[in-house]
């Protein structure tokens, strides 16, 4: 389902979006704004065009080339051992 702009802002939103964007970026800048928002959605397409094809060739090729690599478990880790500090000296020890 697609919406219009006017369905979300309403005429007049739009009225002064326009007329906002007028004033922020004049008339000589909105052309080349247009023309380089053109440009970047044209290479855009291209990028995921060619994207596209080379995952249809890519994934083939490479399930063909590498076979999958074994899995070695890892070695079981040595518990830790915890050490007593030597008691300082000057220091009295625990009461018991």
């Amino acid at each position: 389902m697609q919406f219009a702009p006017a369905e979300i802002f309403g005429v007049d939103g739009i009225i002064i979006l326009v007329v906002v964007v007028l004033v922020l970026f004049g008339s000589t800048q909105i052309p080349k704004l247009a023309r380089s928002l053109g440009s970047a959605q044209k290479e855009f397409k291209k990028g995921i065009e060619e994207g596209s094809a080379e995952d249809g060739k890519g994934k083939n090729a490479m399930v063909e080339a590498a076979p999958p690599a074994a899995v070695t478990p890892p070695a079981p880790a040595a518990p830790p051992v915890a050490q007593a500090p030597p008691p300082a000296e000057g220091i009295p020890g625990p009461s018991s």
